[in-house]
């Protein structure tokens, strides 16, 4: 495998282990709670407002992870199917990634909204480059 395509490649695992501490944050604060009997599970089977903050706040991340990142995903699959994968779609992919990681970090802490929603536009942005290149590249540059 070439160098960018590794370089692609390991951007998206990343980002897949991203999404998977978060699910496991998650359960190491739901799970626990629900097994003591502190919440009911007819108190979580609708809507998550049963646990606390902390809990809520994981949940909302993990579901977030499958929002922009399921378009970073499918441009990544392109580009390494394409081929020619360049140093522009490598570093707007880890600049996603990175953001991601950003973004994260403030939803499951602090949760400024000022600055998560910050860093989720400028992921988003990152993203729409990384779209706005590989349309360009794949459908006017390559034959």
């Amino acid at each position: 495998m070439p160098l960018l395509d590794k370089a692609l490649f390991l951007a998206i695992a990343a980002q897949v282990f991203l999404t998977f501490a978060v699910l496991v944050m998650m359960g190491r604060e739901r799970v626990p709670r629900v097994m003591s009997g502190e919440i009911r599970v007819k108190d979580i089977a609708v809507e998550r407002t049963a646990y606390p903050l902390k809990a809520r706040l994981l949940s909302n991340n993990f579901d977030n992870q499958f929002q922009l990142p399921v378009l970073f995903y499918l441009a990544s699959a392109l580009s390494l199917w394409a081929g020619g994968t360049g140093w522009v779609e490598v570093t707007l992919a880890w600049a996603f990634v990175v953001l991601r990681y950003i973004h994260t970090a403030i939803h499951v802490t602090t949760n400024r909204v000022h600055r998560r929603f910050a860093a989720y536009v400028l992921g988003m942005l990152v993203l729409a480059l990384l779209w706005l290149w590989l349309t360009i590249r794949l459908s006017l540059l390559q034959s």
